[in-house]
C-alpha cells in the first residue's frame, strides 16, 4: 500500500501565509518548509521550537 500524501500549511505555523508544502514523507515537507522560510519570510535559522511546530503541522491527506 503505497504511503499517503502529506502537508502543512505555512498558516498552520502561525504565519499570514498561503504557503502549503506537499510530500510523501515529514523529512520532504521539511526540506520545503525549511526553503520557503528562507526564501520568503527571512528565516535562516529553524530553531527546535519552529521545527516542533512545523513537524506538529504535519497531516495526512
Amino acid at each position: 500500500m503505497p504511503e499517503a500524501e502529506k502537508h502543512m500549511r505555512c498558516r498552520d505555523v502561525g504565519m499570514d501565509c498561503d504557503f502549503e508544502a506537499h510530500g510523501r514523507t515529514d523529512e520532504e515537507i521539511m526540506q520545503q518548509a525549511a526553503a520557503h522560510a528562507a526564501r520568503d519570510h527571512g528565516i535562516t535559522e529553524i530553531t527546535p521550537d519552529l521545527e516542533r511546530r512545523v513537524r506538529s503541522a504535519i497531516r495526512a491527506d
